[in-house]
């Protein structure tokens, strides 16, 4: 099932997933922000830019419960590496090769929850292949656009689990606001302890009231 650059690599036990050398490869941030996400019973959950698809399939392994799993993926051969990932493990979900701002009216008002590691790095130079560039910084997709399409795909109540560098939570919160997607809880994350947050992952909620838990700061030694 290997192509060319292609390798496995186990998470959640063993389980496989398979990594392109030659392309975006997922980190640890991809690993709390699907431990950070709390999941319902029956949820329909989609995971925007879902690269080769950690996120969903280590977050569908904590939470068998959940109803569906749908993978929005803009690179076909990041899609690729995920549906072949999918068959390896057995897991039952739909992969979409488009990009976020393309997603069909079919899915209008259709997800309880929706993942979402966008590309949070501000455009600018960079010294990296375009299939990785574009996976770190804002060159084919914006935050205001994943903002909007998350409005529009998510349920009434639905909720959004995101994460960005820890420097744009402003911008981030603004955001979100705008398309009245309410920030309901936010965890920043540090790289050690009582070092300078990195990231932060926020859930809002579509059509929420204004009310935001705080969380502890999360270590993570990366």
């Amino acid at each position: 099932m290997l192509k060319d650059g292609e390798v496995t690599e186990e998470f959640f036990g063993d389980k496989k997933i398979i990594q392109n050398v030659n392309l975006y490869r997922f980190t640890s941030d991809s690993i709390l922000l699907s431990r950070f996400a709390r999941a319902k019973f029956k949820d329909d959950v989609a995971d925007f830019c879902s690269g080769s698809g950690v996120i969903g399939f280590h977050f569908l392994c904590l939470n068998p419960q959940i109803k569906s799993l749908t993978l929005f993926e803009m690179q076909a051969s990041l899609a690729d590496m995920s549906r072949r990932s999918a068959e390896m493990n057995g897991f039952d979900c739909k992969v979409v090769n488009c990009k976020l701002q393309d997603i069909g009216r079919e899915y209008d008002d259709r997800f309880s929850l929706i993942l979402c590691n966008p590309p949070y790095e501000r455009a600018g130079f960079e010294n990296a292949s375009p299939e990785i560039a574009v996976c770190r910084k804002e060159l084919a997709l914006t935050l205001p656009e994943i903002a909007e399409a998350a409005f529009r795909k998510l349920k009434f109540g639905g909720r959004l689990a995101i994460l960005n560098r820890a420097d744009r939570t402003a911008e981030l919160f603004y955001t979100l606001k705008q398309r009245r997607l309410e920030p309901k809880r936010m965890q920043f994350v540090c790289g050690a302890e009582g070092a300078k947050p990195y990231l932060v992952m926020v859930e809002a909620v579509k059509g929420g009231k204004p009310d935001v838990e705080v969380m502890p700061p999360l270590v993570n030694g990366r």
